[in-house]
């Protein structure tokens, strides 16, 4: 049994007293303590590292989406079909110009049409290939400043510029998964590959684009040779025209505002203009999605946390019961031995937080480390993180601590 001080009656316990007596109790079963300050440790690890790494993700949400989404505003087309001839698709309503009429709004960096072909053109290697390599590979038509708003990321070769669109050359430019599936490796040479049996020379590869991502897995011509080949695109919603533009920062709200009546005064409602959403409601969104469901786990741990320290506690109440009528005989008051047992719960409750803290803050450091992210750690987070621990530890100590307070200082002693 460790060495206990004890009150004389009438005597006040001091608190050095009661720190030394709680750390005695503590300390004479250390695994059992160890392992009753896990779920404390596991509660407030869950909870600081959940703050931390939402805050340290909305980080990088934020900064991900002010350089793309923040800066792009989408255009579809709503073709009319009235006087049209049955079975065939209706002119675009871009005007043939529509680069240039969205690169003289104040604002924009680039802007075009695109769209994919409306039928399915056989994209392979070679001529006498009936499907090929080429199979699952989209083609889009696009115009110069359309390529231009996906700011496409080159390793070879030059982008569709304007002639090859006014004079319709049959000329591609692949992604680099697309080459890669055709056997293209080389520019020097002027490579080929043949749609529905025809050569289209490839001008240009590239590895990655800032906007559209869906033609990292395709190919793309002029929007003059799609048109003259294989006619108007088509009416349903993911075979229209669509117009893609690339704004300055803080400039897509009123550029949104503006680019249908640039783009045909006569009929501005031919066109649907989607700006981009506001980056703080979609930083909110996500951050109160992260945090509500791990703090949901968080809690589920602090609440296992406080149910081991209450069984631990009340079971070193039921251990210690001749300890307790000991103490009761020599004069302890009820609340003197509340006060131990309450603080043992305490001190375990607190160490958690501590540790938990520790390792919430670690785990942050390293997934920011590993991922190249700046780690963003909110001191009203952190900071309070062991008082958690502590008021934890307060609250499963409450019942075991007035149970021991009203232990039977006689039935104690006749029981041991």
């Amino acid at each position: 049994m460790a060495r206990h001080v004890l009150p004389e009656p009438g005597s006040r316990l001091g608190l050095r007293d009661l720190c030394a007596e709680a750390l005695a109790g503590i300390l004479q079963r250390p695994g059992r303590s160890v392992l009753t300050m896990l779920g404390t440790v596991l509660g407030i690890g869950a909870f600081v590292a959940v703050l931390g790494l939402t805050a340290t993700a909305s980080g990088q949400i934020g900064e991900q989406f002010d350089l793309t989404r923040a800066t792009t505003v989408n255009i579809a087309d709503r073709p009319r079909t009235d006087g049209v001839r049955p079975g065939s698709n209706p002119p675009p309503s871009f005007p043939e110009d529509a680069d240039a009429r969205l690169s003289r709004i104040d604002g924009v960096t680039a802007g075009g049409v695109w769209w994919p072909l409306p039928v399915n053109p056989v994209l392979s290697a070679r001529p006498t290939e009936a499907q090929g390599a080429g199979t699952g590979l989209t083609v889009f038509a696009a115009t110069p400043g359309a390529v231009a708003a996906m700011a496409p990321t080159l390793v070879g070769g030059v982008t569709l510029d304007a002639f090859a669109h006014r004079t319709a050359q049959p000329v591609v430019l692949l992604s680099q998964a697309a080459a890669k599936r055709l056997g293209v490796s080389r520019l020097d040479v002027q490579p080929s590959v043949f749609l529905d049996g025809l050569p289209y020379t490839v001008i240009g590869i590239y590895s990655d684009v800032q906007r559209l991502p869906a033609t990292l897995l395709g190919v793309i011509v002029p929007a003059g040779t799609a048109l003259e080949r294989y006619g108007n695109p088509g009416t349903e919603p993911d075979r229209s025209a669509q117009g893609l533009v690339a704004t300055r920062t803080g400039a897509a709200t009123v550029v949104a505002a503006q680019v249908a009546t640039a783009l045909r005064p006569d009929s501005p409602a031919s066109f649907t203009v989607t700006p981009p959403p506001d980056p703080h409601g979609l930083r909110d969104r996500v951050t109160s999605d992260l945090t509500g469901l791990f703090l949901a786990l968080a809690g589920i741990c602090l609440l296992v946390g406080a149910v081991g320290i209450a069984n631990t506690t009340l079971v070193a109440v039921l251990e210690r019961t001749e300890e307790i009528g000991l103490r009761r005989a020599l004069g302890a008051r009820t609340r003197h031995i509340a006060a131990q047992f309450l603080t043992e719960s305490t001190v375990l409750g607190t160490l958690g937080g501590l540790v938990g803290t520790s390792i919430g803050v670690l785990t942050v450091l390293a997934v920011a480390a590993a991922r190249d992210w700046t780690a963003v750690m909110h001191p009203a987070a952190t900071l309070p993180a062991p008082l958690i621990g502590s008021v934890t530890g307060i609250l499963a100590g409450l019942y075991p601590s007035v149970r021991a307070a009203r232990t039977d200082p006689l039935k104690a002693l006749r029981s041991g």
